[in-house]
């Protein structure tokens, strides 16, 4: 049976074993604004931009952290209890999915419930599981950002013009991005990328072809026939890179490349930040995948 933990006790317990809570507790008198808690990068990337000064921001996943393995502690428990709204994904985090419905007291954004999400394609076949990834698609991100700023209206209605003008904003930057995308992959010599893991999936939009290594799961393990397949389709298709990630290691992208002499390179899935990448946003990861998608297929 699943033992729940009054909040209380989670709020104490967090101020004892992190010295503060990251929230201040608005019940000692001191107030720190709209306080949203956010279960990944992308997701608190969009409330930081949406909610602007008026609001703090805590990412339940701490930098250089993968967001799958997120398994959150008596602190960032009392994150979600203590928030007056939590952006999550369900089904991204089963764990925070788990937390936000024994403890979330205030609103909640679930983006699988914002965004029409597609399922992964395995070799031209649709999978029966939908592709958590939506925010490679700028546009479905900006539906995210409508959707935070409606919540903030709501919660806070003093700052609602500002909450909705920032994600105007917001939702205008994205399709400048959407833009760049469209028209630097129009013309390519190729477009077949040889990626890691499947997180890339929303980028076909743009015609591209994504070709995985390691499937579903950053941690699984290629099988023979599988690397003898994609070393094939390299020569075929005349792939010049293999790309590996951030977050994970890029030790079987790294040898498939020396194996069929091609080059290496990353592709950031932008699930959270890295110390190499902590002075970056969405939008500077965003434009330096697309460069790299560029060289790599021979766009004009």
């Amino acid at each position: 049976m699943k033992l729940i933990v009054p909040v209380s006790v989670l709020l104490a317990s967090a101020a004892l074993t992190s010295g503060c809570a990251a929230f201040t507790d608005d019940s000692v008198g001191l107030d720190n604004g709209v306080q949203v808690a956010a279960a990944f990068y992308p997701l608190a990337w969009v409330a930081e931009r949406v909610g602007g000064g008026d609001v703090e921001v805590e990412n339940l996943t701490a930098p250089g952290g993968e967001p799958h393995d997120l398994e959150p502690t008596v602190r960032e428990t009392a994150d979600v209890a203590q928030a007056d709204l939590v952006v999550y994904e369900r089904g991204f985090q089963p764990a925070v999915d788990d937390t936000v419905d024994e403890n979330a007291e205030g609103a909640a954004v679930d983006a699988a419930q914002v965004v029409d999400l597609v399922p992964f394609r395995d070799h031209g076949v649709d999978s029966p599981e939908d592709d958590p990834h939506f925010w490679q698609d700028p546009l479905l991100l900006a539906d995210v950002g409508d959707a935070v700023a409606e919540q903030l209206a709501d919660v806070d209605r003093e700052h609602a013009s500002d909450y909705r003008a920032n994600a105007a904003t917001l939702r205008a930057d994205l399709e400048r991005l959407d833009q760049e995308y469209a028209e630097g992959l129009a013309d390519c010599e190729r477009d077949t990328v040889v990626v890691s893991h499947d997180a890339f999936g929303y980028l076909q939009r743009y015609g591209l072809t994504m070709e995985t290594i390691l499937g579903l799961s950053p941690d699984s393990e290629p099988t023979p026939a599988d690397l003898g397949r994609l070393q094939d389709l390299i020569r075929t298709e005349g792939v010049t890179t293999v790309f590996s990630e951030s977050l994970v290691s890029a030790d079987v992208a790294d040898q498939l490349a020396r194996d069929t002499g091609v080059r290496s390179a990353v592709l950031d899935p932008i699930e959270g930040l890295t110390d190499q990448t902590a002075d970056e946003d969405y939008l500077s990861l965003m434009r330096s995948n697309l460069a790299a998608l560029k060289e790599a297929n021979g766009c004009a």
